[in-house]
């Protein structure tokens, strides 16, 4: 009798890593939840609140290029075990702030570096290693994860701050991510598939020893300073740059206030931001299966393409249902463009560069949004609309699908002697 077929390990530790950063993106975006029950308590002003919030973004793009360093040479689970103790000991020690330095040491330092330990960089680490096949799925998986997190969290944190107060409320998340969800990164998440005798999923080539991928990842990887002399990582630099100026810069942060504006009720724009949310994780995963079937330079170039267009048509939107059809469309865009970069980083630099590497292209991205939410804000102040910003965002969008095609798929080293060449994935 044939044994049944099992489960290749590498799916099990894509979803512990996938619970892992569903539990820390939603953690970390609940901080809006608590501001105003600060301000009630402590009298503290709106501005000195979001500096704590700017400061944990600041630092979770730092975090990006040391966490995928970290990723690379120790392994994803050390990092993932790290980050998940830092986040979790962050929200435990929000639970008892005092003093306004209390809130930028717990939420804007602690949990911003957990946070940026279980991100895409260290994401990205996993699918690189684990999958020779289904890599772009792989990854959609995780990001599509990180946009469930926020979805389930949030309105979590939001019940116990109105049941218990939000004290209660930042200490049962704590104390839940370091009950609950580190046992299961310690328990399942594995750097390597050849600490366990196994190939990467999809793989045919020889079976590794554990010393084999050890010399393998000591010769093969790629540092930052070799990559800035190759044009492709800049072209991946540069078209996530765009992503983060017209998703997390333009629209997440000046959506809500240019809706209000233009007569649309906070529901009708809540529930938009719901609709963009709940699409986020079908286009993600989407995307991942997309790229795998039919390659990443073009699906890339029309996530761009479609995005300004997008951008363009949010400017004449005249109702409800045609701002839910807007917020569809563009949350099927909005996370779509990391599977096809994060592979393609991938598939050019190789599986032990990828954390590193990624990680500066996600600073970029965060250096792009900090940039695309600071000059819609001052084009609002100049003009009383944001209708040059979001033209300006389009037509970066327009550039980055420009670019994208620019992009050379061409792996930078030759795999060992006698080794396979890694598949496209």
């Amino acid at each position: 009798m044939p044994s049944p077929r099992r489960i290749h390990p590498a799916w099990v530790v894509l979803g512990a890593v996938t619970l892992c950063m569903m539990a820390g993106s939603g953690l970390r975006s609940v901080f809006g939840v608590y501001i105003k029950p600060m301000e009630a308590e402590f009298g503290w002003g709106r501005g000195a609140l979001s500096g704590a919030a700017a400061i944990s973004l600041l630092l979770l793009g730092a975090a990006g290029p040391v966490v995928g360093r970290l990723a690379d040479r120790w392994g994803p689970r050390r990092v993932v075990t790290v980050a998940l103790v830092l986040l979790g000991a962050g929200a435990i020690g929000a639970a008892f702030v005092q003093r306004l330095w209390h809130v930028y040491l717990t939420t804007g330092l602690l949990m911003a570096l957990g946070a940026g330990g279980l991100a895409l960089t260290t994401a990205s680490t996993v699918a690189a290693r684990w999958f020779e096949a289904r890599r772009g799925v792989a990854i959609g998986i995780a990001a599509g994860g990180m946009s469930a997190g926020q979805l389930i969290v949030i309105p979590l944190a939001t019940g116990l701050t109105l049941a218990f107060g939000w004290r209660m409320s930042f200490l049962w998340q704590g104390v839940g991510l370091l009950v609950l969800v580190l046992p299961i990164a310690v328990w399942l998440v594995g750097d390597d598939p050849a600490e366990r005798g196994l190939r990467p999923y999809g793989a045919t080539g020889p079976l590794e020893t554990a010393a084999q991928a050890a010399a393998a990842q000591k010769a093969q990887r790629v540092s930052v300073l070799d990559a800035l002399g190759v044009p492709q990582f800049w072209l991946l630099m540069a078209t996530f740059f765009v992503c983060g100026y017209t998703s997390n810069g333009m629209v997440l942060t000046h959506f809500m206030p240019h809706a209000l504006e233009h007569n649309f009720s906070e529901l009708q724009a809540g529930t938009a931001l719901g609709v963009m949310g709940a699409m986020n994780v079908l286009g993600t995963v989407g995307s991942g299966w997309i790229c795998d079937r039919f390659g990443r330079r073009g699906p890339l170039a029309f996530y761009y393409f479609v995005r300004g267009l997008s951008l363009l048509f949010l400017l004449y939107v005249w109702n409800a249902p045609s701002l839910h059809l807007w917020a569809a469309i563009f949350g099927l865009n909005y996370i779509s463009t990391v599977p096809p970069t994060t592979t393609l980083t991938a598939n050019i630099f190789g599986r032990y560069s990828v954390g590193e590497l990624s990680g500066w292209i996600f600073f970029a991205h965060q250096v792009g949004a900090a940039l695309g939410a600071a000059l819609a804000g001052w084009v609002y102040e100049w003009t009383g609309a944001y209708t040059i910003a979001f033209v300006s965002a389009a037509l970066m969008g327009f550039l980055a699908a420009g670019l994208a095609l620019a992009i050379r798929e061409e792996p930078i080293l030759s795999p060992p002697m006698g080794a396979p060449a890694p598949a496209a994935s």
